[in-house]
């Protein structure tokens, strides 16, 4: 590996998770609205979906999606109709405040589960890979494919890194927002119009 490219690599991955998207603002509204491990549990599902994005860009499948028009805008609409089901169930929950102590049991599997899919039915997060990896491969030294594996891993341990961070610090503001039912009813609404954006924007954007 050329450990200047892997050292502006990580960079580049920490800025861009950084960044405000699906999975992050996900993060963020599940710590906020149940807890720190709530968080993590949707960061583990989501970091476990980018496995399969990550082999998918290493073996070219993404680029046999891109390519295909059909299978594209089918895996796009169907990422776009869970996410508008997610906010659906948001905002169900809109008076039911938060759950303190053990009113509710917490489904982290779920959550996990709900990780996974939101990531694996984003084709765009393929196609970013696809895009991405390349340019920090060096193909002086051979083995293009393991150099594209090893800079996916490392994007995926400091996504989850980030990410448990994030869950962390957002499961603060759960504390303060307990102490007024009226905000934290409102979470769920917030929540619920967050994903529906999401859903929304993912199903009108082109390629």
């Amino acid at each position: 590996m050329d450990w200047g490219l892997v050292l502006s690599f990580l960079g580049v991955a920490v800025l861009l998770t950084l960044m405000p998207g699906p999975d992050i603002l996900f993060v963020i509204a599940q710590s906020i609205s149940q807890n720190k491990q709530a968080g993590i549990a949707t960061a583990l599902g989501l970091c476990t979906g980018l496995i399969v994005h990550i082999t998918a860009a290493v073996l070219g499948v993404s680029a046999l999606i891109y390519q295909s028009a059909l299978a594209f805008s089918l895996v796009k609409y169907a990422g776009a109709a869970y996410l508008l089901y997610l906010a659906w169930q948001s905002w169900k929950e809109k008076e039911e405040g938060f759950v303190v102590g053990d009113e509710k049991p917490l489904a982290y599997t779920a959550l996990y589960k709900k990780g996974i899919l939101m990531n694996l039915l984003n084709p765009k997060v393929s196609l970013f890979f696809l895009a991405l990896l390349p340019q920090f491969v060096n193909p002086s030294l051979g083995h293009t494919s393991g150099q594209m594996f090893v800079l996916g891993v490392i994007f995926l341990v400091q996504a989850l890194v980030i990410f448990t961070i994030v869950s962390t610090f957002s499961a603060t503001f759960r504390q303060v927002l307990l102490k007024n039912e009226r905000i934290a009813k409102r979470i769920h609404v917030a929540k619920a119009l967050l994903l529906g954006w999401i859903g929304i924007q993912m199903a009108v954007s082109h390629k």
